[in-house]
């Protein structure tokens, strides 16, 4: 049978490209964006409308889903803002944007799914080294920063809760091509496939609960 994925943030970039790779692997995909409008065409393909600022978005992107699929096999959150990625200091409004989205939104929209993923499901948080207190060496981008090491706690906390029945990691997709920020295109050195085929590979290892793991190097991440 199947198993059944849903990817936030599957517009474009890494979730689109994780979304057609899960697809080409027999997956029914769940692919959520802001509009719903997604150009994935395949008859596995299921395009949702979520906006995770939004409470009433969250809860009727729940009901959808708990109305349309038996459970949830895979959770891959995705979706985030990186608002602040050139700026040096924190600036308010992209601060409470990258929140609503990264941390708040998240976690809510996890806290909605978690009950339709099965004892054998996995949930994998799209984080970056740069959330990582170790080894943190610069003073810019403070609320994506921050973000992604809130989003690191939140996977920790998940794994406590849920060991033995679902397991749970956050991952560095590694220096991606995508519009987070405009030099990426320019300058990082995985494409979205390639970053896909990675998280792929460590999706279907049988990788360690609760892990922070660096995609693009293949090795884990100090917090």
């Amino acid at each position: 049978m199947n198993k059944t994925a849903v990817i936030t943030g599957a517009s474009k970039g890494i979730g689109k490209a994780l979304a057609e790779k899960m697809l080409g692997k027999n997956y029914t995909v769940i692919g959520t964006s802001r509009s719903g409008k997604i150009q994935i065409k395949h008859p596995n393909f299921h395009s949702l409308a979520l906006d995770l600022t939004d409470f009433s978005s969250i809860e009727k992107a729940q009901i959808e889903i708990n109305n349309n699929f038996e459970h949830i096999n895979v959770l891959i959150n995705n979706a985030a803002l990186g608002s602040d990625l050139h700026f040096d200091l924190p600036e308010r409004q992209s601060f409470e944007q990258t929140f609503d989205t990264n941390v708040k939104g998240t976690v809510f929209f996890t806290e909605a799914m978690v009950n339709r993923i099965p004892n054998d499901g996995i949930i994998l948080n799209i984080s970056s080294k740069m959330g990582s207190v170790e080894v943190c060496e610069k003073f810019g981008s403070v609320a994506y920063r921050m973000s992604k090491s809130a989003l690191n706690m939140y996977t920790k906390i998940l794994k406590n809760r849920l060991a033995g029945k679902v397991k749970v990691a956050c991952i560095h997709p590694g220096w991606v091509k995508t519009t987070i920020i405009e030099s990426n295109l320019k300058n990082a050195t995985l494409t979205p496939e390639e970053s896909a085929e990675k998280i792929f590979s460590f999706l279907m290892s049988d990788f360690k609960n609760g892990i922070y793991w660096d995609c693009e190097e293949g090795v884990a991440l100090p917090w």
